[in-house]
């Protein structure tokens, strides 16, 4: 008979208490809740840009990007959380869930100048679909093509964290638009280490980086997106590792 013990334990993610999923639940309905936490979010996220040293790799990023408008900005779950908060002075639309968090950061993206696109994709074709995929695909479409910049997460939501989902892709391909990778890494931070996408909350005090990576522009024929695919994942990974690298820190 094998021996158990030479099996590899796979790590489980606790499930969220009854009492905080139905807190939840009923704030999402709450107006005036959203309302106090988006605010207490805008001010946190100010005093972490405030507080925070930061350096910019390339430090022309900015100057590399601009003549590229409107483009593609892609993320990965959980390493997005200070992106609102950066003076980079490239106003996007951006996808958010219609989730409580999703309504909070939607009100905060809308203090920095962005606009919210109130959709979320998934592995499960018809709950994205529920979850208003397609119109957000339709949306962020129209928005490109107005001249409108988009921030789109890569990785698909509750799928394996930074694996790069073939929306982004699609979305590229169909609207000729490059993307363009961007890693946001602090020295100082909280790892959410039950979350699926291995959330990071940057804290103040500390050093930040700000990474981009090289411009990817998607083929429209199907037969290289894959291999596409393959590059904004690979390239995202690098700018992650590298921001991390620059505050001091790993990765995980």
């Amino acid at each position: 008979m094998n021996d158990m013990s030479d099996k590899p334990v796979i790590p489980t993610r606790r499930r969220t208490p009854r009492w905080i999923n139905r807190m939840g639940k009923n704030m999402s309905k709450s107006r005036a809740a959203a309302i106090i936490f988006s605010w207490l979010g805008v001010g946190y996220l100010e005093l972490v840009y405030w507080t925070n040293r930061f350096v910019v790799e390339p430090d022309n990023a900015v100057d590399l990007a601009k003549p590229e408008q409107p483009v593609i900005l892609a993320v990965w779950h959980g390493q997005h959380i200070l992106l609102p908060a950066l003076r980079i002075n490239m106003p996007a639309s951006v996808m958010i869930s219609r989730s409580l968090d999703g309504e909070i950061t939607a009100r905060i993206a809308k203090v920095y100048g962005s606009k919210a696109i109130r959709a979320s994709g998934g592995r499960d074709q018809v709950k994205s679909l529920q979850k208003g995929g397609m119109r957000g695909f339709l949306d962020m479409l129209e928005a490109l093509e107005r001249g409108e910049n988009v921030v789109q997460t890569a990785d698909i939501p509750k799928g394996t964290p930074r694996h790069a989902g073939k929306g982004i892709i699609r979305l590229a391909a169909k609207t000729g638009r490059p993307i363009i990778p961007l890693a946001v890494a602090s020295s100082r931070r909280h790892t959410f280490k039950n979350a699926w996408d291995r959330a990071s909350l940057s804290l103040p005090f500390g050093r930040s980086a700000i990474c981009m990576g090289s411009i990817l522009h998607v083929p429209a024929c199907k037969d290289h997106h894959e291999a596409s695919r393959l590059e904004l994942e690979n390239e995202l990974n690098r700018i992650t590792s590298r921001a991390y690298e620059l505050v001091g820190g790993s990765n995980e």
